[in-house]
């Protein structure tokens, strides 16, 4: 409860249903009463990643290979959801 939460995902097509991923691993965490820090577009490199604001997913070949460059937007992700943590433990005190 009242954890700082952000997901990311990966699939083996272009299309393999990221988006409906990460929205449904959101309602999980919504149940548990976690907020949840997305990147929305808060950076131009959530558009190099693909541009999907719920949450970095990357593409997978069949070789096990990442077909996108998300090294940004993943280091953009993480880093917000730390600054949206620290701004609910300052508001917490």
């Amino acid at each position: 409860m009242n954890k700082v939460v952000s997901a990311m995902t990966s699939a083996q097509n272009p299309h393999g249903g990221q988006e409906a991923t990460l929205l449904s691993l959101y309602t999980s965490m919504m149940h548990w009463g976690a907020i949840i820090a997305t990147p929305g577009y808060t950076d131009p490199v959530t558009f190099g990643a693909g541009g999907n604001p719920y949450g970095t997913s990357v593409t997978v070949g069949q070789d096990g290979k990442m077909i996108e460059d998300v090294e940004a937007a993943v280091k953009h992700q993480a880093t917000r959801t730390v600054t949206v943590a620290e701004w609910v433990k300052k508001g917490n005190q």
